[in-house]
């Protein structure tokens, strides 16, 4: 197959697999999804999904949540990890928002970037699902998934970025970075891999990982 052949093959996969796309993280507007994803730094979805509950029934506005003290915050996120810094930047952003934005979300990637503890992918998180706008965070699943895939030769999340941004159209941005993360933790796991049942790889795989796969089954059943 062609580049842009396997490119179509993906494309057509995930669409059959995910025709809908549930949206990992549970909120209900572009500020309770803004503190879920901050949240889900180093952390799971399920996890989260647990938390955000808990500190939403207190405060699910910047308005309410700056009511609460750091230590507050701290102490309802704790069991989601890195809780010191990810406390500080709920509290900070929200107060941003409120002096700044009059307490909305704004719509850009670089000014949500400047907020306390929101990096790229956060920020591109939240255009996409909260705005529909077009981007592409990269994530740990579609970050090894390109490169299973022989998308990308990037070293890290930036390049790999950009090679998803150049291969796919941009109107299906949105949707695919969402399938790919579902199709990875379903069928592309890290660990516990079984090639047999990942479709995609086993089609268009990179010929080193393919051969990598194989020569360690091969071993295992010696």
């Amino acid at each position: 197959m062609t580049k842009a052949e396997k490119v179509d093959f993906t494309i057509s996969t995930l669409q059959d697999l995910y025709p809908t796309i549930p949206v990992p993280l549970e909120h209900k507007d572009p500020y309770t999804l803004l503190i879920a994803v901050l949240m889900s730094a180093q952390s799971t979805d399920v996890r989260v999904n647990q938390i955000t509950p808990l500190l939403f029934a207190q405060a699910d506005n910047p308005y309410d949540m700056v009511k609460l003290s750091v230590e507050e915050i701290r102490d309802i996120i704790r069991p989601v990890g890195l809780s010191p810094m990810k406390s500080k930047g709920i509290h900070g952003l929200s107060k941003i928002l409120i002096e700044k934005y009059n307490g909305e979300v704004p719509k850009d990637i670089a000014l949500l970037e400047e907020f306390p503890a929101v990096g790229h992918k956060t920020a591109s998180v939240v255009v996409a699902q909260a705005f529909g706008i077009p981007a592409f965070p990269v994530d740990t699943h579609i970050h090894r998934l390109m490169y299973r895939w022989g998308f990308t030769n990037g070293k890290n999340v930036v390049q790999t970025e950009k090679d998803a941004k150049r291969l796919f159209p941009k109107e299906l941005w949105n949707d695919l970075h969402l399938q790919i993360i579902w199709y990875g933790r379903e069928y592309s796991p890290a660990r516990g891999w079984n090639l047999e049942k990942d479709v995609i790889t086993k089609s268009i795989g990179r010929k080193t990982i393919l051969n990598s796969y194989y020569s360690k089954q091969t071993k295992t059943y010696k």
